[in-house]
């Protein structure tokens, strides 16, 4: 959230538009963190969130191959939301169905922090890709 608010004027120029967060769900409400979350939608259960807010992207940082991970990005694509994720677990076990869902939808499935350590590869290859095509 710091950086987001730190580098905003760096990532709407890169970008061609800000970023506003809208919506939060964790497990403890009440639990203490680094950054200001007030103003913003609380949701207790993510899969909610990702069907219900007026969100264009969700971003998925649960973890895990299964249960609510899957079930909050299966339900934002369901829903018409773009979805950033760095889970491996999650991609390893169901990347193809859930890139299959995302492309049937025209949504973006975004993974690149997932792979080689964040180093943009995925990027890369795809735009190396279209080019040789």
């Amino acid at each position: 959230m710091r950086l987001l608010h730190g580098q905003a004027s760096l990532i709407t120029a890169r970008a061609g538009r800000g970023i506003e967060v809208i919506a939060v769900s964790a497990r403890r409400r009440d639990r203490q963190r680094d950054c200001d979350l007030s103003g913003l939608t609380w949701y207790d259960d993510p899969v909610a969130m990702a069907r219900e807010s007026s969100a264009d992207v969700v971003v998925e940082l649960i973890g895990g191959s299964d249960g609510v991970a899957k079930a909050t990005v299966e339900a934002a694509l369901g829903s018409g939301k773009h979805v950033v994720t760095a889970n491996k677990a999650l991609l390893a076990h169901h990347g193809p169905a859930l890139a299959r869902q995302a492309e049937a939808s025209g949504l973006a499935l975004a993974y690149e922090a997932a792979v080689a350590g964040g180093i943009p590869i995925i990027k890369t290859l795809r735009e190396g890709m279209a080019a040789n095509a």
